[in-house]
């Protein structure tokens, strides 16, 4: 398990893929880890963590999982 309580750019691409991966993102090729910034930390740690405990997800919560990645965006 990773320490993601260092506010790293390594730590936000981790996070970025796992959420990927989890919510099995159709569009994942253009949501590119390295366009998260560490100033977001915080807010990419909390969805995060909302994706990792969870088992499944509806259409609508992965839309608006989805949009707020967008937001986080730089």
């Amino acid at each position: 398990m990773k320490n993601l309580n260092e506010p790293t750019q390594e730590n936000v691409e981790f996070m970025i893929e796992e959420i990927k991966v989890k919510l099995r993102m159709a569009t994942a090729a253009a949501m590119q880890a390295s366009s998260f910034t560490v100033e977001r930390y915080e807010d990419i740690k909390d969805l995060y963590e909302v994706v990792a405990s969870k088992e499944k997800f509806s259409i609508s919560e992965v839309e608006a999982l989805v949009s707020e990645l967008g937001q986080l965006r730089k």
